[in-house]
């Protein structure tokens, strides 16, 4: 026959096991997508070795100083954020560098909400994320990790 190994399992994380840690983002001239893509991993937790797809594995996120976020090129002037009012000839368009200057927040998490699985448990991910506009913020008392953006 041959030399029997034990069987491997695959882990599979439940609910009460995971333990939630927070991390902080400095938004500071780092571009728009590649903040959006490191948050929505550590939100998701595939930053960790117990990732399990069906179960919140993530952490929470503090982003500070949303207003100074960068993009690269002309996205600011170029690109559009369009949203409809429900109502006949309703389409509202601004540019990325308008949401920027009226409301950072809102640019940031619908980055990052991009990058999140489009399901149930998305939306109860997206909780865990924090957006300041400015560098000071109230989450201090959890200790938050410095989390590196990695630049080209």
């Amino acid at each position: 026959m041959g030399i029997t190994s034990p069987r491997r399992q695959t882990f599979l994380a439940k609910e009460g096991e995971i333990k939630k840690s927070w991390h902080i983002v400095d938004a500071t001239g780092i571009p728009l997508g590649r903040l959006a893509v490191e948050v929505a991993n550590v939100l998701m937790g595939k930053h960790l070795p117990t990732y399990t797809p069906h179960v919140d594995t993530g952490d929470h996120v503090i982003i500070t100083n949303a207003g100074k976020v960068g993009m690269t090129g002309r996205k600011a002037e170029h690109r559009l954020k369009m949203r409809y009012t429900r109502y006949p000839g309703g389409l509202k368009t601004e540019t990325y560098g308008q949401v920027r200057d009226r409301k950072p927040a809102l640019l940031i998490e619908d980055a990052v909400r991009r990058m999140m699985p489009k399901n149930r448990l998305s939306r109860v991910m997206l909780k865990k994320l924090h957006i300041v506009e400015g560098a000071t913020h109230e989450f201090a008392s959890n200790n938050p990790a410095k989390l590196e953006v990695p630049l080209p």
